[in-house]
């Protein structure tokens, strides 16, 4: 009974970065159907972007400020720099222009490109050395064929839309409501021009996880701090966009309707609750692991879409998110090989100081390392004593010399 009970809490903590990032695609296939409507509606993206996080700041700073308030790490210009660039790159860059390429296109075809996350993530981590590149080994060859299809599907969708694609269900959908505009009737321009901002976006987005996994070393045990800072350093930053873009005092009213909700759920689902997890997992597993689950994303996008807003996929759209997925899994293939290759690459006890149970654990093994060097140290001392006490033949010698003589 008691072994039952120990395997099936292994299998749940081993199965929490899974549920973990499962659970935040369902999140981000909700945001990018409600933040459609709402653009569609005419809401300024710089705008949301500002709301958005102020709503994630007003939310995970009073837990920041109760959990984490001991032991604040002391904010230094280094690491003031890296939540001035973490802000810039996520609250800003990345969703600035993720918001601008999905006006242009569609969620289904923005999820699609989003995909490319973890072939960027990879080559970053090469080009930063946090991935380890040998062309002799089959897992890196994975890697890097994997991250050149990915890229192949990626301009396929991007230069190619050809004919639209009909879905069983979509022939039953209800007929759309008038705020919900045609994607598929915008021009090859604007298509292209979505396309190039997606591209810009996922780019921002895969810096972000990079750098972070660089924070987390100063903020292990202060997460939600880190979380909590980089929203409102988005906020500020983006304010400031938005006062250079936006010069109309009437894009900041927002009223009791789809806006609201959309800088709502964007700023408490997909900013301050996304930002923490995606934290712990990336902690946990590495910045590829925490990009596994993008097309899951894109298969959930695709089916509302066709419900709610009775979206049209294009044949080259399908094409290249197949492409995509083949890549996508090819790089995470090459990833799992490695990791089973290589299972002592990260020592478990480092990787799991979060709280006060792998604290202890961590604590312990240092314990028992500490002994076994100690008790290393004895036996070389020793053996040390065992040489010195040893009959040596130099005593020899001085007895020849003094016998010479006689002869």
């Amino acid at each position: 009974m008691k072994n039952q009970l120990g395997c099936c809490l292994k299998f749940l903590e081993t199965s929490k970065p899974y549920f973990a990032m499962i659970s935040l695609q369902f999140g981000y296939a909700g945001m990018n159907i409600i933040t459609k409507v709402s653009l569609n509606r005419g809401m300024s993206h710089y705008v949301l972007v500002v709301y958005r996080h102020a709503f994630a700041t007003a939310v995970i700073a009073p837990f920041a400020f109760i959990f984490e308030r001991k032991a604040q790490p002391r904010i230094t210009f280094p690491i003031f720099l890296q939540l001035f660039v973490l802000g810039l790159l996520g609250p800003v860059i990345d969703q600035n222009f993720y918001y601008a390429g999905l006006k242009f296109t569609s969620p289904t075809f923005s999820c699609a490109m989003s995909n490319m996350l973890p072939a960027m993530t990879f080559v970053m981590a090469v080009i930063f050395r946090m991935e380890k590149l040998d062309l002799k080994k089959l897992r890196c060859q994975a890697k890097i064929a994997g991250t050149l299809v990915t890229v192949a599907g990626a301009m396929l969708m991007t230069l190619y839309k050809g004919p639209i694609v009909e879905m069983v269900w979509s022939k039953h959908v209800h007929p759309r409501k008038s705020y919900v505009t045609d994607t598929t009737g915008t021009t090859d321009k604007d298509w292209f021009k979505g396309s190039i901002l997606l591209i810009f976006a996922t780019l921002a987005w895969a810096s972000l996880f990079v750098l972070q996994t660089k924070a987390l070393k100063t903020y292990k045990n202060h997460q939600l701090s880190l979380t909590s800072l980089v929203c409102f350093m988005g906020t500020l930053q983006a304010i400031a966009v938005t006062f250079v873009m936006e010069h109309k005092a009437s894009v900041w009213r927002i009223g009791w309707d789809m806006n609201l909700l959309a800088a709502a759920y964007a700023g408490i689902v997909t900013s301050s609750i996304s930002y923490y997890v995606q934290g712990l997992v990336i902690k946990k597993k590495g910045p590829v692991f925490a990009t596994a689950f993008s097309p899951l994303m894109m298969i959930i996008v695709a089916i509302l879409g066709s419900f709610i807003l009775a979206e049209k996929i294009n044949l080259g759209g399908v094409i290249g998110a197949i492409l995509i997925v083949i890549g996508l899994y090819s790089v995470l293939w090459g990833k799992h090989k490695e990791r089973m290759e290589d299972p002592y690459e990260i020592p478990e006890p480092v990787k799991g100081v979060q709280g006060n149970g792998n604290s202890m654990t961590t604590i312990e093994d240092i314990e028992a390392n500490e002994v076994i060097d100690l008790q290393k140290a004895e036996a070389n001392s020793k053996l040390s004593a065992l040489a010195i006490s040893m009959p040596m033949p130099m005593p020899e010698l001085p007895i020849k010399a003094t016998q010479e003589p006689k002869d």
